[in-house]
């Protein structure tokens, strides 16, 4: 038989042995992951190659190609990086000039990117937001189109420095299904 006065104080051993653990390993956590470079293997200049839809979450199916470049340079020599891109589609006759400054929040371990219209002097909002896990980097944000609120996803991949591929693809349920509306292909120039 335990004495009496023994029991609270085997109960307050038990208590504080459950607890070092979980202390324990929240001191041994570790540090977020530096993704300050994740966007690297897009600097320099390429050949880019995009497959946009203009009719979007209708079910259309009639998709525009177009060619030219992307450029992309880091700012000031920080981890922040500019992209000046510029298609043509000779068939359609249309033209597309854009620009997207990606920016990287090391508290957070996670990237911004901005749309930016030199032309019309905005900044598009909000940002979209992600990061790269395992080779794969996916970046999400709420947008308007056509007067209702859609889930945008932009989901980035690369394989080795030459070749780069992109997806923007929107949900109007929230993430339970997809429609990808722009596919870009880019690879290096002089690969």
């Amino acid at each position: 038989m335990t004495a009496p006065n023994t029991l609270p104080l085997a109960m307050a051993a038990c208590a504080v042995a459950l607890l070092l653990p979980a202390h324990a390993l929240a001191q041994a956590a570790p540090p977020p992951r530096d993704g300050s470079h994740d966007f690297d293997f897009l600097i320099g200049d390429w050949k880019a190659h995009l497959k946009r839809l203009p009719e979007r979450l209708v079910g259309s199916t009639a998709w525009i190609e177009y060619d030219g470049v992307s450029r992309t340079h880091k700012i000031f020599g920080s981890n922040a990086n500019m992209e000046e891109f510029e298609v043509d589609d000779r068939t359609a006759k249309q033209h597309i000039r854009a620009q997207t400054l990606r920016l990287y929040d090391p508290s957070a371990g996670q990237w911004s990117i901005y749309g930016l219209d030199v032309d019309k002097g905005t900044l598009g909002l909000p940002a979209t937001v992600g990061q790269f896990t395992n080779g794969r980097g996916e970046f999400y944000d709420y947008e308007n189109w056509k007067g209702r609120y859609v889930l945008v996803r932009y989901a980035w991949t690369h394989q080795g420095p030459n070749a780069a591929h992109f997806e923007q693809a929107f949900s109007p349920d929230g993430g339970q299904s997809w429609e990808v509306n722009w596919i870009l292909d880019l690879v290096r120039k002089g690969a």
